[in-house]
């Protein structure tokens, strides 16, 4: 039977997953102990909570929070990096701190909102993507380049008839000229 703490952990589990926009699981044996308090520290700073679970806790949760997928990332001491604002953010903190301090930390993957299971290696690509404003920025830009090209398709032909204009202006200007010095 289950105790109290257990069945309000697991109510707790549920909320955090219901509310999270990604749920990263991380396998984090052979970390010592002064590494994973520096981990939750900058997982923290970067508004992201971290949570050391029981699996068997995480999958009651997880099935709760109808995100069965969650169960297939799990294997081992697990713990669950929540991100409540961009999905990129999570991925990139946890990626960036294995990567600066060499950690034995391994993300065994993520869901993104209610979506399948993300392998490692797409949640190291989704900590690769630049920040949301230079990806708007590229989106626009993308958006942009066809319309540019279609106004200078356009403007070719009017450029085109400005330069004949010009011409055929200097051609009677100099034989305008060439007719006034024949008078003299």
């Amino acid at each position: 039977m289950p105790t109290q703490t257990k069945v309000d952990k697991v109510a707790e589990l549920q909320e955090k997953l219901e509310r999270c926009s990604i749920a990263v699981t991380t396998g984090f044996s052979r970390i010592p102990v002064n590494e994973m308090t520096d981990l939750r520290r900058r997982t923290r700073e970067a508004g992201v909570e971290l949570v050391v679970i029981k699996n068997s806790l995480m999958s009651l949760a997880a099935d709760a929070a109808d995100m069965p997928q969650l169960k297939d990332i799990m294997e081992g001491p697990t713990a669950v990096a929540f991100g409540y604002d961009e999905p990129v953010d999570v991925a990139k903190t946890l990626s960036d701190y294995i990567r600066t301090t060499r950690s034995a930390l391994t993300i065994q993957g993520a869901v993104v909102g209610g979506g399948p299971a993300l392998p490692t290696p797409e949640v190291e690509r989704l900590a690769a993507l630049p920040p949301r404003p230079i990806l708007l920025s590229q989106l626009l830009g993308q958006i942009q380049a066809p319309i540019s090209g279609l106004i200078n398709v356009l403007n070719g032909p009017l450029w085109a008839f400005g330069g004949v204009l010009q011409a055929r202006i200097r051609q009677l200007e100099e034989a305008g000229e060439g007719a006034e010095e024949s008078d003299d």
